[in-house]
């Protein structure tokens, strides 16, 4: 019997693969066979080389659905921080908690620090290198995370939703303490991360010290008992109060020639006077929900409802 074409064998080996589920098999097995016939490989090593290929593009697939599953505003990896530009954040730490061996531990990571210090950026990195190992993570703002809790309590699905959150192997909760939280919201909030503690991990961002909670939680034991959650065990990074982002326009401002010099960055603590920037800020420009000026987070229902009409016309 005569050999079989080579094209037509390989249009067989690739319907086949279709039908096994093989797309990398499929795309890489005429090269490699290219390959190992002028290299005089064996067939088992071009089998190796055919098997192995397949396995990285599945690895490779699963952290891409890891992360667009994540919802993260931005991917941003630690190796795109500038550890030089902000010598008084530990890199080498933030490398070792990189490794994952807090996601196994259920260990909280808290950043602390002012507005454009690299606490998103560091968080997400993080949360990139969990996914990088295949861990269920979630991105969210706490203001958006209250949303998504009190709209689920008045639509009486708090039980899915909590459980939907329960499933992430991580999740982090960026901008907590940037915007008041009525205290249905809060007891909500504190009820998830309470359900996680030395279960699963929690990532937090804040721009407030500690002693500063009590002015987005209106209820003093309620604050104490969430802080006594997120800080058991927690890994905590000050990341400063001298915006790394400024520094970097200012940096690239100078580079350029430009004449103009930057205004002083605004005062972010509560009660602050300076005067916001015309440039959005990207740690604040992916929350989705904010109260309404002298009303909370999750206040009411009535509000609830009002906002998420508003949110649904918007996107409309």
């Amino acid at each position: 019997m005569s050999e079989a074409h080579p094209e037509l064998r390989l249009a067989a080996i690739r319907q086949q693969c279709k039908q096994l589920q093989l797309p990398a098999v499929s795309a890489q097995c005429g090269r490699l066979a290219a390959q190992a016939d002028t290299a005089h490989h064996s067939h088992l090593a071009y089998l190796e080389a055919l098997l192995g290929a397949e396995l990285d593009e599945r690895e490779r697939r699963a952290i891409d659905r890891r992360l667009r599953e994540a919802h993260f505003p931005l991917v941003k990896t630690l190796e795109e921080f500038d550890f030089a530009e902000a010598p008084q954040i530990p890199a080498a730490t933030l490398r070792t908690l990189a490794e994952g061996a807090y996601l196994r531990r259920a260990e909280p990571v808290l950043f602390l620090g002012e507005t454009g210090t690299g606490k998103t950026h560091l968080a997400t990195g993080l949360a990139v290198a969990a996914c990088r190992q295949r861990r269920r993570v979630r991105f969210t703002t706490a203001a958006a995370l209250v949303n998504d809790l009190v709209e689920a309590q008045h639509q009486h699905q708090l039980s899915r939703v909590t459980n939907r959150w329960a499933h992430c192997e991580l999740i982090v909760i960026d901008e907590l303490g940037y915007v008041a939280l009525a205290e249905v919201g809060a007891e909500l909030l504190f009820q998830l991360i309470a359900e996680r503690a030395e279960k699963a991990a929690v990532i937090a961002t804040t721009n407030l010290p500690f002693s500063e909670w009590t002015s987005v939680f209106p209820n003093a034991r309620l604050c104490k008992a969430l802080l006594d959650r997120l800080t058991d065990r927690a890994h905590i990074i000050d990341t400063g109060t001298e915006s790394y982002r400024f520094r970097r326009t200012l940096a690239q401002r100078q580079k350029n020639g430009s004449p103009r010099s930057l205004p002083s960055p605004p005062e972010d603590r509560p009660g602050g006077t300076g005067a916001p920037t015309d440039r959005p800020d990207p740690e604040e420009s992916q929350r989705p929900l904010t109260a309404p000026p002298g009303r909370a987070i999750g206040s009411t229902e009535a509000d609830l409802s009002t906002e998420g009409n508003r949110r649904r016309s918007t996107l409309t």
